[in-house]
């Protein structure tokens, strides 16, 4: 087991799920909530890195970020920061990669919310901020948990997105699912199957946990 490309996966998993859960929160609301002209185009682009291959969505990324675009010269000349193969490279690039699987499920469990429960709680003189935090958030909240379960999980199996803007560097952007890759060339199956295993299991337990989630959005 390679427990440091482990415990890098864990700590981006964790940092994306933090960075993305508020911004989650606030579009999920958002689209559920909000009608307007180009809502369509708006929502194509959040599902957008799901249906585009993670090799493509790691090049324009790479090519966006890496030190000779306008963005990445910029940001290296005044605050001296690279945002390729190193750490916040491979977050932000994870951050992009899984804005649909946090925001869509956020979106459908507040569009299940009925509209005449916020219209109530307004008649009661509760403000939005208070609407939001008694009735929505606890209606919402297993669509909460289930994009946040597969959020993490996902970060966690992620390929080629993270090798692609991140490389392979040992304790620095070489996640698990990188190792596992690096073990099955070099024909070490023993170390790559139990890394797999442990992959595969924790994504079972997230699907499971969305289903459950997702069962309880439909009784509310």
């Amino acid at each position: 087991m390679d427990w440091m490309a482990l415990g890098l996966s864990l700590e981006l998993a964790t940092a994306t799920l933090l960075v993305l859960l508020p911004l989650g929160l606030w579009m999920g609301r958002w689209l559920a909530r909000a009608r307007f002209v180009g809502k369509s185009l708006v929502e194509a682009a959040v599902v957008l890195p799901l249906v585009l291959p993670p090799t493509v969505l790691g090049y324009y990324l790479l090519v966006s970020l890496g030190a000779n675009s306008p963005l990445g010269s910029w940001i290296s000349e005044h605050f001296h920061v690279r945002l390729t193969f190193n750490f916040l490279g491979l977050l932000i690039a994870s951050v992009v990669f899984n804005v649909p699987f946090m925001v869509q499920p956020i979106q459908r469990a507040f569009e299940a919310i009925p509209a005449n429960l916020t219209e109530a709680a307004a008649v009661h003189g509760l403000s939005r901020w208070q609407t939001l935090w008694r009735v929505e958030l606890p209606l919402a909240w297993p669509g909460i948990l289930s994009a946040s379960v597969l959020t993490f999980v996902h970060t966690l199996g992620e390929f080629g997105v993270v090798l692609m803007v991140g490389g392979s560097i040992p304790g620095e952007t070489k996640t698990i699912a990188i190792s596992i890759y690096d073990r099955v060339q070099a024909f070490d199956l023993q170390a790559a199957d139990r890394m797999a295993l442990l992959l595969l299991v924790l994504s079972l337990v997230a699907v499971a946990a969305s289903f459950f989630a997702a069962a309880r959005t439909v009784k509310h």
